[in-house]
């Protein structure tokens, strides 16, 4: 029997032709206008610590493509039962991070690397776990270069720097993680 699906093959054009546009204008249906100001913040931080602009954008366009491709696969219900359990753990432990980072935010002198960077860790071997069968190697190596990325000390302890010059995107950053939280978005 021919196992030909127009559904899935269906599926594979989204998420062939999302991975090439992942743009702001094309990505609008996937992520609303605070998430998109939460990467602005993210991206000019990245720019401002690495002093390369290439590398930030390649890192928020690698982020973009990842949360696209997450909401296409969820979108069509391609998540198992037990994949969706997985979902509502990173879902949690977002929250826990999201959480945490404001709280670091909102109280000086109480930002832990190591604890910034172990929930960063977390989160992504859950994402790895959730797409483990649904999305190629080179998307498992976008997600670690996000999180890699985001999770190194050194970027965390400049971010929360109370005088550092990324205070100002850090308070962008969590007004948005607030409104997120607040919303029930994480």
């Amino acid at each position: 029997m021919d196992a030909f699906s127009s559904k899935e093959m269906a599926l594979k054009a989204q998420k062939k032709i999302l991975s090439s546009m992942a743009t702001r204008s094309s990505v609008q249906m996937f992520i609303d206008d605070t998430t998109s100001e939460i990467l602005d913040e993210l991206y000019h931080v990245s720019k401002g610590y690495s002093g390369n602009k290439p590398e930030a954008q390649k890192v928020i366009k690698n982020l973009i493509k990842i949360a696209v491709k997450i909401g296409l696969l969820f979108r069509n219900n391609r998540f198992s039962t037990e994949e969706l359990a997985v979902a509502q753990d990173f879902k949690k432990k977002l929250h826990q991070g999201a959480m945490t980072a404001i709280s670091f935010y909102e109280v000086d002198f109480t930002f832990d690397k190591a604890v910034m960077s172990e929930l960063l860790s977390s989160c992504r071997d859950l994402l790895l776990k959730l797409v483990n069968t649904h999305l190629t190697p080179k998307s498992h190596g976008r997600i670690n270069h996000v999180f890699n990325h985001y999770s190194d000390p050194q970027l965390l302890t400049q971010l929360y720097e109370p005088d550092g010059p990324f205070r100002p995107n850090l308070t962008n950053i969590c007004k948005g993680l607030n409104k997120l939280v607040e919303d029930g978005t994480i």
